[in-house]
């Protein structure tokens, strides 16, 4: 007598998402050990690095001291308690804790730690999709063992692997999907292992704020709140035919899909970048007439910067972008299309100036940014043009004629040529 064969079980996802805690400022505190447990906040210039007197103490720069129009990175927990926070002004970051560390942002060192940390989570669970210089998911459902407690043991290891390999501490959650996962690493920071399963989305997920879902906005928010829906329990009690009605058929399907916890999102391992940019923000307030000089060389050297980061990631563009924020934080976008994809600082730049020509520069500048969009692989452009040059000399600026361009032209070829060598 013929069985009728069965099928294995399909194993439950169990996704995670892994958030390095406070990552810039811990960073910061692996250098600097003196500064643990106290208010530290990430974002200064060069002049705030910390000085080394002659007992072998450091003298550390103070925000009461902070004189500018910067932008705070990041802070320690110590900070945030104070109410500093990422994205705030650096001088209402004086205001509210003036005796807090103000120290220099170092990028390289943050890469560097990143690149560290993920290759130690890939190293035992190879599924990773990245989010960032500080979160990635991991895909944890046929690993050994995750079926029998539902990923913490698995979770414990790549926490415990995370810090063996750079020092710092992490938060995951694990979750059925991407969207709860992200939403349980929250719950229990900093070093929090967080594992729910669907049956914990009343008692944990639905407290929550509205805008903790990603993928609520400000102005979501704010109808939501209008409308009395102010956490994620509120979204799932409203009637889907109700959310849609008020928010259209596919947020308002959204809404009510994610306040259930419902999302099928897989984990994706590679994705090409839809653009690539440089921006900066100004110690103080800069004027297109009066402060041309220096803003002359700043535009420079983002063109040539980004120009830089094409050609080391491979990439053409065909869409040159500009970022300009005012004195008054308005931003305004503006994006030129291109004949052909490129690389070149040169013609980078001079996309970028004519983006200016069509923007009202009388308000004091907060911020200067050039993108690179419409992005292609420089391999694929030259196997269907073998004419192309694929070069990375292609980013390089070369002397020579440049049209005039309405803001920041003079002496462009000097400063070229300076913030080639630079980089």
């Amino acid at each position: 007598m013929n069985l009728p064969s069965s099928s294995p079980p399909v194993p439950e996802r169990r996704i995670a998402h892994l958030d390095m805690d406070a990552f810039y400022a811990s960073v910061e505190l692996l250098r600097y050990p003196e500064l643990r447990g106290l208010p530290v906040v990430i974002g200064g210039g060069q002049r705030h690095q910390p000085v080394l007197r002659a007992d072998g103490t450091r003298e550390f720069a103070r925000l009461r001291d902070y004189a500018g129009r910067g932008v705070i990175t990041t802070s320690t927990y110590e900070a945030r308690a104070l109410g500093v926070f990422s994205a705030m002004g650096t001088m209402k970051a004086a205001q509210l804790a003036p005796d807090a560390v103000l120290l220099p942002t170092d990028f390289e060192e943050y890469r560097r730690c990143s690149r560290a940390f993920k290759a130690a989570v890939r190293a035992l669970a190879p599924c990773v999709e990245d989010r960032g210089i500080d979160e990635i998911y991991i895909d944890l459902t046929d690993l050994p063992g995750v079926q029998l407690d539902g990923g913490r043991a698995a979770a414990q290891a790549l926490k415990d692997a995370v810090r063996d390999a750079t020092g710092l501490s992490c938060s995951i959650g694990v979750t059925p999907n991407k969207l709860l996962s992200k939403l349980a690493s929250e719950l229990d920071k900093p070093g929090g292992l967080t594992v729910l399963e669907a049956s914990d989305i009343p008692t944990r997920i639905w407290p929550l704020a509205a805008r903790k879902l990603n993928g609520i906005g400000p102005k979501a928010n704010e109808k939501l709140a209008a409308l009395g829906l102010h956490t994620i329990g509120d979204i799932a009690a409203a009637d889907p035919p109700w959310l849609v009605e008020r928010f259209g058929r596919s947020y308002g399907t959204w809404l009510h899909e994610a306040s259930h916890g419902r999302d099928e999102r897989p984990v994706v391992t590679y994705s090409e970048p839809k653009s690539i940019s440089r921006e900066t923000t100004f110690e103080r307030d800069l004027h297109a007439v009066r402060d041309r000089a220096a803003l002359s060389a700043i535009f420079t050297r983002l063109c040539v910067q980004l120009a830089g980061d094409l050609a080391r990631k491979g990439y053409a563009s065909r869409t040159i972008g500009i970022k300009l924020r005012f004195d008054d934080f308005k931003s305004v976008t503006r994006d030129i299309s291109l004949p052909a994809h490129t690389l070149d600082a040169r013609a980078i730049r001079q996309a970028a100036g004519q983006c200016l020509k069509r923007i009202d520069l009388t308000r004091r500048l907060r911020l200067l940014g050039v993108r690179a969009g419409a992005l292609a692989k420089v391999n694929d452009l030259v196997a269907a043009h073998p004419a192309v040059t694929s070069s990375p000399a292609m980013a390089a600026c070369e002397p020579g004629s440049l049209a005039a361009l309405p803001l920041f032209a003079q002496a462009f070829d000097a400063e070229c040529r300076e913030a080639a060598a630079a980089r």
